[in-house]
């Protein structure tokens, strides 16, 4: 199945309608039926189409309705329309009772006021707050404040590497250092065969990881007080090195440049790359036919001797679970949270996705001791860092990811990308953000 993407959102939609207050109960929305029997679930593609998530879904809706004679009606809603229809929704009232969002804009759809809080009394109601892990809490919603969603699916990037093609370099451990990954993609790189593959095309795979570069650089791209600082030196210097593994280190080929369909995990796979930094991409990578004995997974690499924020490996990814506010059913939209978020629930669908729990408990089941699970287990327990929890966010996401894409379009056409170059796009898309 496609590895589910946290896309970046478009920055004028989202710059519109944080700006609106949302409606906070008065007309029933579309989605929600006013019987209490009956539920509107909005779930993102997950699986390798929106068929293929019905499938999984619909037996489990059928199980909560049996359980609590609540109907659920389901909409399998594309990464490419989801963040827009929950925008349109927000603005206008008319929404659905329970809905997926992709974590990192937990805080943008927090402030437009139509998401319904999760205060501690309503972490009772659904089973308490301390059984998910704190990182996947941390990523539902500005800091201070009550979170917006709950988590649901849980994904942190790791390093995967070929095995045979490692060994045939004579290279006998994965790197664990930046310096460490170009020597040994230099050594990779040969012929047609590349050290790294990355999906430069993508703003949102962009984003994520300028975001790590940058924790490891010492910036979150924003300042304490929330303000957005897209231009500083650390800002420089973490989106160049990544930029450099195509114009200086010359380990990913240019024509990744233009990667934005998951053709990254194609080469890792197929044997035209040797490395590759993704999330959960098992499953992806089994679809393609490459036996898990085939490839190993460590940690994203950080700068050697590094601690603390700064060995940052990884964005916090995954996907969070959130209620409308002016739901006219809320007893069954916690009902249903409780239930999807149960560990029977948690196991079934985040073995079937090939994400991680966010739950505790149902991250311990062994169905999540592969190899693979259990290296990014470890970097989202304890390496991997939310993306800025800020109103803003969605527009950081879509401007500095572009940047970076178009810094990378430089760098594949053979033109050289300096410190100055980069700062001068920094610049460009933080004169691009919204006013305060």
């Amino acid at each position: 199945m496609p590895t589910r993407r946290i896309p970046a959102a478009l920055a004028l939609a989202a710059a519109i309608v944080l700006t609106t207050t949302a409606c906070g109960g008065g007309s029933a929305s579309s989605g929600s039926n006013s019987s209490p029997k009956t539920l509107t679930y909005w779930a993102s593609n997950q699986g390798t189409s929106l068929e293929n998530d019905k499938q999984v879904l619909e037996p489990e809706l059928r199980k909560f309705e049996q359980q609590t004679g609540i109907k659920v009606n389901l909409e399998v809603i594309p990464w490419s329309d989801l963040l827009n229809r929950i925008l349109a929704a927000t603005a206008s009232g008319q929404g659905p009772d329970v809905l997926n969002i992709g974590n990192t804009w937990s805080a943008s759809l927090q402030a437009t006021g139509a998401l319904l809080p999760f205060d501690q009394a309503t972490f009772d109601r659904i089973g308490g707050k301390d059984r998910f892990l704190p990182a996947t809490i941390a990523s539902a919603g500005a800091a201070g404040k009550d979170p917006a969603a709950v988590p649901l699916y849980s994904m942190a990037y790791g390093l995967y590497y070929n095995k045979k093609l490692f060994q045939a370099a004579g290279i006998a451990n994965p790197p664990a250092t930046w310096d460490e990954l170009v020597a040994d993609g230099k050594k990779l790189t040969t012929g047609s065969q590349y050290g790294l593959a990355i999906e430069g095309g993508n703003v949102s795979e962009n984003v994520h990881h300028a975001f790590t570069l940058g924790m490891q650089h010492g910036t979150g791209f924003y300042d304490a007080a929330g303000k957005p600082q897209f231009d500083s030196p650390q800002a420089v210097a973490a989106v160049k090195q990544y930029v450099d593994f195509i114009a200086t280190d010359r380990i990913a080929a240019p024509g990744n440049a233009e990667y934005a369909a998951n053709q990254s995990v194609t080469d890792f796979a197929t044997g035209k790359a040797a490395m590759l930094m993704w999330q959960a991409a098992g499953a992806n990578l089994k679809s393609h036919g490459m036996n898990p004995d085939d490839y190993g997974v460590a940690p994203v690499p950080v700068p050697a001797g590094a601690s603390g924020p700064q060995a940052t490996s990884s964005m916090v990814a995954g996907i969070n679970l959130a209620v409308f506010k002016n739901t006219k059913n809320l007893d069954g939209a916690l009902s249903f949270v409780k239930f999807m978020t149960g560990d029977d629930e948690q196991k079934l669908l985040n073995s079937t996705y090939g994400s991680l729990p966010p739950v505790k408990a149902a991250q311990a089941d062994p169905a999540f001791a592969t190899p693979e699970l259990k290296t990014l287990a470890g970097v989202l327990s304890t390496g991997a860092a939310p993306l800025p929890q800020v109103a803003s966010e969605s527009q950081f996401e879509t401007l500095v990811g572009t940047a970076v894409k178009n810094l990378l379009a430089s760098a594949a056409a053979g033109k050289p990308v300096t410190e100055a170059a980069v700062k001068a796009e920094l610049s460009k898309a933080q004169q691009q953000m919204p006013a305060n």
